[in-house]
């Protein structure tokens, strides 16, 4: 679903940021910058301090100028800013004297998702950058969203606190996770691949005399097994690996012997000293 805001289109399913009295330009320009980093646009300011527009927040912005900071919509007060939101949501430390439920930035993400499979917009408030929201803002909200962080230490910056809230919805909207492995041109190694590199290296160990004590063998031959099973190798690997053994061994393609460099010239005389004449 998408609708037209300022001559963009802009997605409902996206939450819309809503900075409360933000107090420097340079804050909302990092901040607009985390946002479009994770895929929102849809910034919303409440009064902000140094007044709008602002040049500093355009500079801060860089790339994320004309596609947030330059559509800002500015509002004279909160209750104005979301006004037209189904549901909102203040990033705050939890308030005793509230009866509201706290959710963590993942259960935000999925309760945006909910709410947008229904039609509905949400909205998520982030305070000033000195004191946060205060109560008349957090009592627009239906739930008070909670940052998790080090109790000796949990204080965030505005952007740092904008960036975790809209990657967490990133993540749910896209499903983007951080990759354990970069992808490979070549397949994984089949089974017979590996068992004929086992084969391969095996035979030359034996050769060397690596695995001459007979009764140690095959546990030996296990664990190497076992150390290339958890590389999960894959075929251009196998070959690398192969072409390895084969030159540790001393031998060509061809099955002639591998020229070994002379290290006599190199080794110094029984004292130590190469002669000094």
């Amino acid at each position: 679903m998408l609708r037209e805001r300022n001559g963009a289109a802009v997605s409902l399913q996206q939450p819309v940021i809503v900075l409360v009295g933000p107090q420097m330009g340079e804050n909302v320009g990092a901040a607009a910058r985390a946002m479009l980093n994770c895929g929102l646009t849809e910034l919303r300011l409440v009064a902000p301090r140094d007044g709008w527009p602002n040049e500093r927040a355009q500079a801060m912005a860089t790339g994320a100028s004309r596609d947030v900071v330059d559509r800002a919509q500015v509002f004279e007060s909160t209750a104005a800013a979301v006004a037209d939101l189904h549901r909102v949501y203040a990033t705050t430390a939890r308030r005793r004297d509230m009866l509201k439920p706290a959710i963590g930035p993942r259960d935000l993400a999925s309760e945006i998702r909910d709410r947008a499979a229904e039609g509905l917009r949400s909205g998520v408030l982030f305070g000033p950058e000195r004191a946060g929201l205060d109560n008349d803002d957090v009592a627009l909200a239906s739930h008070i969203v909670h940052i998790p962080l080090n109790s000796g230490y949990s204080s965030l910056n505005l952007a740092q606190a904008v960036l975790l809230v809209a990657y967490a919805w990133f993540e749910a909207e896209t499903g983007a996770a951080t990759p354990h492995e970069q992808t490979s041109a070549t397949a994984p190694a089949t089974s017979a691949q590996l068992v004929n590199l086992f084969e391969h290296l095996e035979k030359e160990l034996d050769a060397s005399g690596f695995l001459r004590v007979a009764e140690k063998r095959g546990i030996m031959v296990r664990n190497l097994r076992s150390i290339l099973h958890r590389a999960e190798l894959r075929e251009h690997e196998v070959r690398a690996l192969h072409g390895v053994v084969s030159s540790l061994s001393g031998r060509r393609k061809d099955g002639g012997l591998v020229r070994q460099p002379s290290l006599a010239a190199e080794a110094p005389g029984e004292d130590g000293d190469r002669g000094s004449g």
